[in-house]
Formats: C-alpha cells, structure tokens, sequence
C-alpha cells in the first residue's frame, strides 16, 4: 500500500491516549524480557464478515524451505476489499537473526527478518496488507516459505511461525489493486498488450553476513577498515528495460536484530521495516508502449555501488499490472528519457580518528504515453537521490561511528482526460550512532533511526490527499563481551516513537523499554 492509501485509512484506526505502562525494571537484562512489539499501526479492517487461510505452518531448523498449496477462500466469494497476512511466531534458546519470504504462485508476498529469542523465549506477530496481491490468491497456488536458520548445540533457536491470510469480502480499491501480478521469466517480462499502468516492485535487502548487511558501514579498498567495498557505501537499486535505465531507487539501510554488534538494543523494540520489510516501487508506465507488444522484454535489477562480482543483495520482482478493459491492445510510446550524471565520491582522511566523507547523487526522469479506450494518458516520472555520510573509526575500531542522511524524491504525474494528477513523495532516513569498546570489553553503542515520508497528491493546483510519516528509533546499550552468557551485565533503553499524520486524521504511539521491560506505551494524537 502507498503511504497515501496508508492515510486515507487512518481515521478507522485513530486510537485515543492511554497511560503509560510501569513495570519494576531488574538491574540487568535477566532470561526473559518482553515480547517483541513495535509502534507501528496494525492493519486497518472492514468490519463484517471474513475467512482465513493458513497459507505456512513450519519449523525452521536449516536451509530447507517449507513447500505446500494455497486454496482460495470459501464463502467469502471472489473479490475482496481487503487482504490481511499475518505471521505469528515463536522462539526459544539463543539463535541469531534470520531473513524471510514467502511465495505464493512465484509472488514475493511478504519479506521479514527475526527478532533474536531470550533463553526463556518470545512471540511475536506481524500483519501486512496483502490486497495488491489479490489476483494471485484467486487461484490454487504452490506455496514456498524460508527462513534460513542454523540449530547446533551453541544455536538452539527453532524458529515456528504459521502465517495466516484473511479475506473480507468486497469491492477492492481499484488505484491500489492490480488486474494482475506477474513474475520475471528468465529475467524477461511480457505483459497483457492492454496495460495501461505497470508498476514494478523491488524487494531489495543487503544480506548473507557479509559486509552488504551493513553496506552503509563499508569503506574503500584504500581505507584500513573491517568492511570494504570498492568506492565506499553509496548504493542505489536500478532497473533496466531492454538495458536502459527505467528506475532508481535509495535502499532503506534495514539494520537487522543483531545489528551494530549489540542484540540488546533491538531485544524488544526492533529498527524501522525490520519485520515488514517494503518493496521498493518503480512506475514503469513510461514503457508501456514498449512492453505492450506481446513479446518478452529483458527486465534487470542491479544495485550500484557493489564492487563487480560480489554478491549480498537479493531483489526479487513482482509486477503490478493494471489493464485497459475496453481496449484489446493499449499502444503508446516513450517519449523522454533524461539521466544525469551518477555522482559517488567518497574521501577518506587518515588519522589517530580515520574519517570517510561520502557524497552520492544521481537523477532520472523518463516520461511516454499511451493511447487508451478514455484517451491519450502521459505519465511522466521524476526521481532524486542524495546521500551524505561521515564515518569515523579508530585503530581496532574500538570507536567506530557513522552519521548519515539518505533522501529520496520522486514524483509522478499523470495527465489524461481532466486536470492533471501529481503525486510527490519525499522519502529521509537516517541513521546516527556509534558503537565504543573499552579497555574492560565494555561494548556500549548508542544509535538513533529516522524514517520520514512526507506525500501530496495535487489535481490541477488544489491538493487532494496528503500524508507525513515519522518513525524514530533511539536505543543505548552496553554489556560485557567475551564471557558467558550469564556474565554480561546487560543494561538498555530503547524507545519508538511512529506518527503518522494525513488529510484523514492521525496515529501516534510511543514505547519506551528498560532492560527488556516495556515501561511505556502511549497512543493518541
């Protein structure tokens, strides 16, 4: 869901202030602590009547993927106005964090990561709405699940999940619903010849315990640092039609459960999309007089920055499809296409504090038309990326700290029959800490997180629908490193605060937690 669509619902969702939670706050992280929650909303629901699916029910101990068979709902007919996927989750023992997907007919429904488990175990849950999906789940469909997972005698954690699907019956929203969802191919696409609106997306995570699960942190070759990566951390996801440019992107810089070398920070509260990882989303409608000729077009994605050759990103596609159903074939053209200059330095300054100043920026805008059963319809596509970062270390990296500001704004204009529609998303995430290790094997690391959003959506020279997205993180914690378990004096606070504001009303909440106890949660605007 947009973040747009995101607000138009939120009034269903506004929840009123409540006190704030006390408990009695141990001196130190003991077994146990609070199960992992977060302060974003839960998917709004129509009321009425529904029906559920249980589409993965398995235990994760290796490598080995769960396969079984999606069956579409009885007695909640055809159509659906809402789609709600929802994974309930169990682990106990030690046991790192994990990476996650789910497939349902080849479509990537659903991405996530872990929590990491306390030795008496944790529950947790996630929902996401799934009504995009809505033509995949017509139909009988083969069903893949993986989260890959180790169990040894150190690794104990076997991680149970059983993901649901509920279908309230109803006419969906057609903006936000595709007539079809399609996979690659062989890395080709071929679309209906009367679609009107494509819409790619991207699930891109850095992954595999190498240095791209902190690409953020990497530096160049020349610079004595633990992580390199070719020109330092700059990363952009791309995508390619036939080898031309047809969509940039800023990757989030996801930080998992175990991230910036302290698990306590992230024991219950995790970072920003670290459950419900977002697709990045490309409006390829430009090409649609291209891709609509009935043959297989070659669709890449690539991220810039990765030195050639080296792995560490996953990108799965899915394709949105929306169709013209009056026409049998929708033709159409591109019309502009205008790339600047990739920008991606990074500077590095040696020292007793070794520094690396990096800079990034490119822009794209392609625009084309297509000629449909209501008219000639122009869609025109700008995007703007910029990264800025400073990355200080010391020998040993007993100090080692990043601040950095990634950005991400785009806008899409449509103008057919009517006043011209525009939609412009400005997207900020930031990331501010630094991780210290003391003479004593103190490791302490104070972090703050920042997603931000901020949506408009104009007609002509009024605006419709706005929206703006805050999602703070802040976390400090220290604890021992290099001896058992029991031995390491653990002590944190972490905090969250999601609001959401739009021309529909508005969602605040607030968590606050001490040594894995929830001392706050606050909801109100």
């Amino acid at each position: 869901m947009s973040m747009l669509a995101g607000a138009a619902l939120l009034a269903s969702t506004l929840l009123g202030a409540g006190p704030a939670r006390s408990a009695d706050v141990p001196a130190e992280f003991g077994t146990d602590w609070h199960d992992p929650v977060t302060a974003a909303p839960p998917v709004p629901k129509p009321s009425g009547p529904s029906c559920r699916v249980t589409v993965a029910e398995a235990q994760f101990r290796d490598f080995t993927p769960y396969k079984g068979t999606y069956t579409p709902p009885e007695g909640c007919g055809d159509r659906w106005s809402k789609v709600v996927l929802r994974l309930d989750g169990k682990v106990k023992g030690r046991q790192f964090d994990r990476l996650g997907s789910l497939h349902v007919g080849g479509v990537e429904i659903f991405r996530t990561s872990t929590p990491e488990p306390s030795p008496d175990g944790i529950a947790w849950s996630v929902e996401k709405d799934v009504t995009r999906y809505s033509d995949t789940f017509h139909r009988g469909q083969d069903v893949e699940m993986l989260i890959g997972n180790v169990v040894d005698d150190t690794y104990t954690g076997v991680i149970d999940v059983k993901v649901t699907l509920t279908f309230y019956p109803g006419t969906p929203p057609r903006a936000h619903t595709p007539d079809r969802v399609r996979t690659l191919q062989d890395g080709t696409l071929t679309t209906p010849r009367n679609s009107e609106r494509i819409v790619a997306e991207v699930y891109a995570t850095g992954s595999g315990g190498g240095c791209e699960e902190y690409w953020y942190l990497t530096v160049p070759d020349s610079a004595p640092y633990s992580c390199k990566a070719g020109n330092g951390p700059y990363r952009e996801v791309q995508i390619k039609v036939d080898g031309r440019l047809a969509g940039i992107a800023t990757p989030f810089p996801h930080v998992w459960t175990g991230g910036w070398s302290n698990p306590f920070l992230w024991y219950v509260v995790p970072g920003p999309r670290a459950f419900d990882i977002k697709p990045i989303e490309y409006d390829l409608t430009p090409f649609a007089g291209i891709l609509n000729d009935g043959r297989p077009h070659r669709v890449e994605v690539s991220v810039a920055g990765v030195p050639e050759g080296q792995s560490g990103w996953s990108a799965p596609v899915n394709v949105l499809v929306w169709q013209d159903a009056r026409a049998a074939q929708v033709t159409g053209e591109l019309t502009a296409h205008r790339e600047g200059a990739l920008a991606n330095s990074s500077t590095y300054t040696p020292g007793s504090e070794h520094r690396l100043d990096t800079r990034g920026s490119h822009r794209l805008t392609v625009a084309g038309y297509v000629d449909t059963s209501h008219g000639r319809v122009t869609t025109t596509v700008s995007r703007s990326l910029a990264n800025t970062s400073v990355h200080r270390w010391t020998d040993g990296e007993t100090v080692d700290g990043l601040d950095a500001t990634w950005t991400d704004d785009e806008s899409v204009t449509v103008d057919g029959r009517g006043p011209a529609r525009t939609t412009r998303t400005h997207r900020t995430y930031t990331m501010d800490g630094t991780t210290t290790t003391g003479a004593d094997d103190r490791l302490r690391t104070v972090l703050t997180l920042g997603d931000r959003a901020t949506a408009v959506e104009s007609r002509g020279r009024g605006r419709t629908v706005w929206s703006r997205l805050d999602d703070t993180y802040t976390g400090d914690a220290t604890f021992t490193l290099n001896v058992p378990r029991d031995q390491r004096h653990a002590v944190g606070t972490t905090s969250e605060r999601y609001r959401l504001t739009g021309s529909s009303g508005c969602y605040d909440r607030s968590l606050t937690t001490v040594q894995g106890v929830l001392t706050e949660d606050r909801r109100g605007c």
